[in-house]
This record gives C-alpha cells, sequence and structure tokens, in this order.
C-alpha cells in the first residue's frame, strides 16, 4: 500500500481504515497492508498526533 505523504490526508486514512476496516489495532493494520506501524506512528507524531489504542485512533 501507498501511503500518503501529507500528514493530515494520511491520519485520515489510516482513521478510517482503522474504524471501518475492522482492524484490531494500528498493528494488525500495518500487518495487513505491509506497511512500517514505526514510520507511520513517528510521522504522525512529528505533525502533532497520538495514537490512542484504546480508540483505535490517531488524534
Amino acid at each position: 500500500m501507498t501511503l500518503p505523504s501529507d500528514p493530515n490526508i494520511l491520519v485520515s486514512m489510516i482513521n478510517m481504515k482503522l474504524r471501518d476496516g475492522g482492524f484490531d489495532s494500528l498493528a494488525d493494520f500495518c500487518l495487513s497492508e505491509g506497511v512500517d506501524q514505526t514510520a507511520i506512528v513517528t510521522k504522525l507524531s512529528e505533525a502533532g498526533f497520538e495514537y490512542n489504542p484504546e480508540n483505535k485512533q490517531f488524534r
């Protein structure tokens, strides 16, 4: 999967996939889609977003 480079679009896409895609966690999403979880968390953290595992979303 190719991820958007814009962090605002990326966070929107990932939150939508986590909400609507039936994934149990961010790790499950990353494994299923073949993307690097650390890279996503780092990129979104640098843009001011933090992952909340209880809600399965970035805010």
